[in-house]
């Protein structure tokens, strides 16, 4: 599929689908809309009149024309209110013309969206990428092409001729978006700790990170014990990796982001049973998945920030070496933990890649994570749960994210929750009661950093789409890649 920015106008345009993007109540034909629809012999009037279309966000309507148009079909887009229209909007809507002109088996495709804010840069980018990852789809594992896949081969955004950068860009962050959706979507006998090593190394050779990877001696070394302790039980070797972008001349801001990376989570010697879909424990290195994903976009865009990417990468499975409910683990910080359930085991994978972390230096630490199911029962399967004792770097997370179109909310850091995580033989338990039980692992990782600014988000629900929702098809959303990318470049 080619996309390409024009200055053709929509009354000039020629293909087989040419879509418009319509306000709520706005819906009266006038201008150019009104000559194309006197073009179109009056197609206009009578695709709103039949459908009823009304504008609202996410209303489609789409018709053939009469034969001897230039046109082949015409669809029309809701945008919404005018005054309410999101740049994610924009993004939905060329979406939705993206699927619509799939569904009907159009190859070339127009679209006609108008700027939002009067910004036609981010406009250009936000349809760029509202096209590409809607038409994204994953076959690596399907023994034939899908023959009814009907991909458009050339989408032109309409009226937004000269903005190649802005398209460019947005493939770029596309390209890390669909390989963090295609990590989490793999199998994990195809993602594991050695194959997430390569793609860390792939990213480092091809866009001029450097990387350190961190092997089991090393990770003993440094006194890994939260880690190791749940990588114990597999056959596989953990891996710990740290790939870092170094911008030329000195970096605007320092900053690092940490992503859990457990290739498999069988839930340990507390095994996950009953309704708790452990097919789908391959995706629970979603947050690591997002890491590698915005480093590749990093490495790509090239900005003047220095950036760390982390994740301590393992499996959590059984064996006779698995630890146990009641094993005492020590952290690369000293402090020590009871392990009073062997499935709450990315917290502490996390607690010494955080503690590694804030050794480097940085002015500011985001993790994320496919951490509770607490958090999906509180937020649903669109939002991820943000937690921070730092307004400023809060702040900066819910600007991107508002951005990029990645719902999160902030939730509290409510201390007084941590006594419920007090042990009699250690420091503390690895989770609390089950009441808050996000927000106890939010407070649990709290203990790992001491001083830099630092913010923890709960990606749990969003990582996977159940069913089709805007730019995100079923499967892997790519999530937390955009937004990472937006916190960095600001």
């Amino acid at each position: 599929m080619e996309l390409r920015v024009t200055d053709v106008s929509r009354l000039a345009w020629t293909g087989d689908c040419l879509a418009i993007g319509l306000f709520e109540n706005g819906i009266d034909l006038a201008g150019d809309l009104a000559d194309l629809d006197q073009q179109l012999a009056g197609t206009l009037k009578e695709l709103i009149a039949d459908t009823e279309f009304k504008g609202k966000s996410g209303d489609t309507a789409i018709t053939r024309v009469g034969s001897g148009s230039p046109i082949r079909k015409i669809a029309l887009i809701g945008l919404g209110k005018a005054d309410g229209l999101k740049l994610d909007g924009v993004r939905r809507a060329a979406s939705a013309s993206a699927r619509l002109a799939r569904k009907e088996k159009c190859k070339t495709l127009g679209i006609s969206l108008p700027p939002w804010q009067n910004d036609p840069v981010l406009t250009t980018q936000a349809i760029a990428e509202g096209v590409e990852l809607a038409l994204h789809q994953d076959t690596r594992f399907k023994s034939e092409p899908d023959e009814k896949a009907n991909l458009p081969e050339q989408v032109e955004l309409l009226g937004y001729g000269g903005q190649e950068a802005a398209l460019h860009q947005a493939s770029q962050i596309c390209a890390g978006v669909i390989l963090a959706r295609e990590l989490v979507s793999a199998p994990p006998n195809v993602v594991n700790p050695l194959t997430m090593a390569e793609t860390a190394q792939a990213i480092a050779a091809d866009h001029g990170l450097s990387l350190e990877i961190l092997e089991q001696e090393d990770c003993e070394k440094l006194g890994m014990g939260a880690f190791l302790g749940v990588a114990k039980a597999s056959d596989l070797p953990p891996k710990f990796l740290h790939l870092t972008y170094k911008p030329e001349g000195t970096p605007r801001r320092k900053l690092a982001i940490v992503g859990k990376g457990l290739t498999f989570d069988s839930g340990g010697l507390n095994l996950k049973v009953g309704n708790s879909s452990i097919e789908m424990m391959k995706t629970d290195m979603g947050g690591a998945a997002a890491t590698l994903g915005a480093a590749k976009v990093i490495g790509l865009l090239k900005p003047d920030v220095e950036v760390h990417f982390i994740s301590a990468v393992t499996e959590n499975m059984v064996s006779g070496r698995a630890m146990r409910p009641g094993d005492i683990l020590t952290a690369s910080n000293g402090k020590t933990i009871e392990v009073n359930n062997t499935d709450a085991e990315g917290r502490l994978t996390l607690a010494d890649a955080l503690v590694f972390t804030e050794k480097l230096g940085v002015e500011a630490i985001v993790d994320l994570a496919t951490l509770t199911g607490a958090c999906v029962v509180a937020l649903g399967g669109d939002i991820a749960g943000l937690w921070s004792p730092d307004d400023t770097i809060a702040a900066q997370l819910m600007a991107a994210a508002e951005r990029s179109g990645e719902k999160i909310w902030r939730m509290p850091l409510e201390e007084k929750y941590f006594e419920g995580m007090k042990s009699v033989v250690a420091d503390m338990k690895n989770t609390g009661s089950r009441e808050g039980g996000a927000i106890t692992a939010a407070l649990f990782l709290k203990q790992f950093v001491k001083e830099t600014p630092w913010a923890h988000l709960d990606i749990a629900g969003p990582v996977w789409a159940d069913k089709e929702n805007g730019y995100n098809s079923v499967g892997a959303t790519g999530y937390g890649v955009r937004l990472l990318v937006n916190w960095a470049l600001a």
